[in-house]
């Protein structure tokens, strides 16, 4: 352990705090829609997710392996760069949530570490191939696979129940979705927690601390899975009041049917290496819920929001990355400890800001507060 240096240490409390704002950031996901119908209660919702999000992280490493050797060449990358690359995911992530804005965590962190690669270790640091094939198209199939499996779903649901009394449809559809958003929970463990494992694997390997192509070791994996779980457990009520309200109003069937769209995408994608993100996963399954059944209300404007947030998150944290790498390749030890101050003066003052309108589990169901233009529509029953 004689390679694990101050600066070493830091990027890893640093990792494991992004991984922390990927869970709060990332609740939404996995139990919004169960939130929105009442299938479970917020408290609970949140604590099961976080519980199984732990769970998750042990189920696969594939993603992790992508991270650490796959998008940037991690025999020019050093530990500040990593650094600096995290603190423009945790900056976005934290911006985004107080927007109730449901953008990818992941694209924050990939967009972060690209762009403090690219400065600090120049073009040739980047795997732009791999930036292509194992991050942006996965970005566009995704949501669109999980959407179009959604809406079947959601058609089929109401199809084959549209002679049964309504309420005991609704019971058991709610009572499917307590499975359906536990899985999701178990997914977006196994697929995001590892993007953090990635990220410590690969700066263990900088450090001369691991040989390159290491996979992480068992300690990382019960860190990050840690840290996402503890992050989930505490609600990020914002972000779940956007995709539980603020895109369709969502019924148990429709809930149930996004939700089993989404873990089928997110595991088989786990499974690939494919560092996809779930946000766009389960927003692309929502929105395809909406869309199956008939005269569902579509709110084109909250969407529109959010895909604009998921064009700019990559090249955003990118920006802010590629600054902060600036600051600490040639600023050494101070200019680490300029952007640590820098990142925890922003960080406070968006809490604080958080703090002005309140949103949690008392009032997270209420009505979508941001006007948006609703368009009846859907092609289901």
């Amino acid at each position: 352990m004689e390679h694990i240096t101050f600066l070493v240490a830091m990027v890893i409390v640093t990792a494991l705090a992004f991984d922390f704002t990927n869970g709060f950031h990332d609740t939404a996901n996995a139990m919004a829609t169960s939130i929105a119908t009442g299938a479970l209660r917020p408290v609970v919702a949140v604590v099961i997710s976080g519980v199984l999000n732990l769970v998750g992280a042990f189920l696969s490493t594939e993603v992790a392996k992508t991270i650490s050797g796959g998008i940037v060449d991690d025999s020019l990358v050093t530990p500040g760069m990593i650094f600096a690359g995290l603190v423009g995911a945790i900056l976005w992530n934290l911006a985004t949530w107080l927007l109730g804005l449901p953008s990818s965590s992941s694209h924050a962190l990939f967009g972060g570490l690209i762009g403090a690669v690219w400065v600090g270790a120049g073009q040739h640091g980047v795997h732009f191939g791999q930036v292509v094939e194992k991050i942006l198209l996965p970005a566009v199939a995704s949501p669109l696979v999980a959407g179009v499996g959604a809406l079947f779903a959601t058609y089929l649901a109401y199809r084959l129940t549209e002679r049964a009394r309504a309420s005991r449809v609704d019971r058991g559809f709610r009572a499917g979705q307590v499975v359906s958003a536990s899985l999701v929970s178990l997914a977006h463990g196994t697929n995001d927690a590892q993007k953090t494992m990635g990220v410590i694997t690969l700066t263990l390997i900088s450090a001369g601390a691991l040989d390159s192509g290491s996979g992480p070791p068992v300690w990382v994996i019960a860190s990050a899975g840690l840290a996402m779980g503890l992050g989930t457990s505490i609600g990020g009520w914002r972000i779940i009041r956007t995709m539980g309200k603020g895109l369709t109003d969502i019924r148990a069937p429709q809930g149930f049917a996004a939700e089993a769209s989404a873990t089928t995408v997110i595991l088989a994608s786990a499974h690939l290496g494919f560092a996809l993100s779930t946000t766009h996963v389960c927003s692309g399954g929502i929105l395809g819920a909406g869309l199956g059944r008939r005269l569902a209300e579509v709110r084109w404007g909250t969407a529109g929001r959010m895909a604009a947030a998921w064009c700019i998150t990559l090249p955003a944290a990118a920006a802010v990355g590629a600054v902060a790498a600036g600051v600490v390749v040639h600023g050494g030890t101070p200019g680490v400890v300029a952007v640590l101050l820098v990142t925890l003066a922003v960080a406070a003052f968006i809490v604080y800001m958080s703090r002005r309108n309140p949103v949690h589990s008392g009032n997270v169901n209420e009505a979508h507060t941001v006007p948006v233009r609703s368009t009846p529509t859907g092609a289901g029953v």
